[in-house]
């Protein structure tokens, strides 16, 4: 992990943005893509010598009005802004004392209800702790199923089964980001994000643009090689027990043919489940 993650984060920002983007006319020959530091230093009303400081990580603890006229002028989202004052240390990290990756008893029994619908728990790396049978068998292409970013980046299965490989890279990597933000000195936190970037050229750039976002409720458009095309919605709940751990509920609209493949696989599984069990009935 970088020794300066706000200074890396700063510039990513400003990187990406063009004047035309903050209204500002564009002038001289720009070396380097993106604003100007003496632009952005403008836009946010700070020293530039001081905006400088805070890149190299020379400055490291700016206030939180700094933290607000930057954030202004780099168009953070609210996600984005709570990251850049976690990052500078102002908001606190939300790290509960001990991560637990043990469900309990209760959420597997509640999990296990949902025989209609998949239903998994992740932590704050994304490994999967815990699932239901109907997301087990959403999932059977990828082996192991252990991790959304593993089985996304490293799978060879991860770009035929979503079929929107390059959106969902994208949202994997910003919920990464997101929980390194929350929770810095997470051990397999760091030791995912190394792996990958060492073994995926396409998550070391998307890790290098600094884009934060958690789990949205966007669909998802997926490609199963036993019942075909899903399109599913979710919703993820923080476990109030287990501070890092969300339970992810995926559904399909009622009546829909997605509704149907997801019926489709569930029976398919289940006739799996019972063959393997006695398989000379």
């Amino acid at each position: 992990m970088s020794d300066n993650p706000l200074g890396d984060f700063l510039r990513a920002r400003r990187s990406g943005l063009q004047p035309e983007d903050v209204g500002m006319a564009s002038y001289g020959v720009r070396r380097v893509a993106g604003l100007r530091r003496e632009e952005v230093a403008v836009l946010a009303g700070v020293n530039v010598d001081y905006y400088t400081r805070l890149e190299q990580g020379r400055e490291r603890h700016p206030s939180s009005q700094v933290l607000d006229a930057l954030s202004r002028a780099f168009q953070l989202d609210s996600e984005a802004r709570a990251h850049l004052h976690r990052l500078a240390g102002i908001a606190p990290h939300d790290r509960p004392v001990q991560q637990r990756n043990v469900v309990s008893a209760e959420l597997r029994q509640l999990m296990d209800g949902y025989t209609t619908t998949p239903a998994f728990v992740v932590n704050r790396a994304l490994d999967i702790l815990a699932a239901n049978a109907l997301a087990d068998a959403l999932y059977a292409p990828f082996s192991p199923a252990d991790n959304l970013a593993r089985m996304a980046f490293l799978d060879p299965a991860g770009r035929d089964f979503y079929t929107r490989w390059d959106w969902t890279a994208q949202a994997t990597v910003a919920n990464l980001r997101q929980s390194a933000g929350c929770d810095p000195d997470n051990p397999r936190l760091n030791a995912l994000i190394g792996t990958l970037t060492e073994r995926s050229p396409a998550f070391s750039a998307l890790w290098q643009a600094h884009t934060v976002r958690g789990k949205t409720r966007e669909a998802k458009l997926l490609n199963h090689p036993d019942v075909g095309l899903l399109t599913l919605t979710y919703q993820a709940f923080d476990v109030r027990d287990a501070p890092g751990q969300q339970l992810v509920i995926y559904h399909a609209e009622p009546g829909s043919p997605s509704a149907e493949a997801l019926a489709l696989l569930g029976t398919l599984d289940a006739t799996r489940r019972r063959t393997a069990r006695d398989p000379h009935p």
